[in-house]
Order: C-alpha cells, then sequence, then structure tokens
C-alpha cells in the first residue's frame, strides 16, 4: 500500500499522528504521491482509502480511529498499520506533537 525503501517497525495504533506539515500530497487514481520537502523522499500511497486515513490523522485522536474513520475494517488493519508505519519510518507522519522545526 506504500512504497518506501525503509521497512515497517512498530507502530502504536492508538497514538496520535499527522501529516508532516513539510510533506506535499499530490492525490492521484491509485492513492496519491508524497514528497517530503525536508528529507527529498518520495512515497507512494498505492490506496485511495490510505490516503483519507493519511488525510485523516490530525482530525482523530488516534491512528485507530483515522482508520475507522476511513472505513478500514479490523481484517484489514495490519496493512494498514504496517503501511502507517513505513510512513512513520520515512518521516511523512509523525506523532503528534514531535519536536522539530516548526513546531511547539
Amino acid at each position: 500500500m506504500v512504497s518506501t525503501e525503509d521497512g515497517p517497525g512498530l507502530f502504536d495504533l492508538d497514538q496520535p499522528w499527522r501529516l508532516d506539515e513539510r510533506v506535499a500530497v499530490r492525490p492521484e487514481r491509485f492513492g496519491a504521491l508524497l514528497y517530503h520537502f525536508g528529507t527529498r523522499r518520495l512515497s507512494f500511497l498505492k490506496s485511495p482509502r490510505l490516503l483519507d486515513v493519511v488525510r485523516g490523522l490530525a482530525e482523530q485522536p488516534t491512528a485507530r480511529a483515522a482508520c475507522a474513520r476511513a472505513g478500514v475494517s479490523d481484517a484489514e488493519l495490519p496493512r494498514y498499520r504496517a503501511a502507517l508505519a513505513a510512513l512513520a519510518a520515512s518521516r511523512m507522519i509523525r506523532p503528534t506533537g514531535a519536536d522539530g522545526p516548526g513546531r511547539a
């Protein structure tokens, strides 16, 4: 669902996450392209539903809630967790409140 060189690691679905503000999103028929202006990395979201999850992260209290809001079933959740882990590893998404440039 996401193409990146980093493999998925542990990802806490019960924590709040958000898209890094240095990431541009370009929706496509297949899902979306994400470009991180800080790292100059490009990621492909290979699912429109994953794009819905990523866009909903900042609006929901947890990543699990963002998945539920986007219509991800319990059976699909492990695949989405792995995709979100890969996005976190490539710094496309960050925990809410994470320190860094331009953050409180």
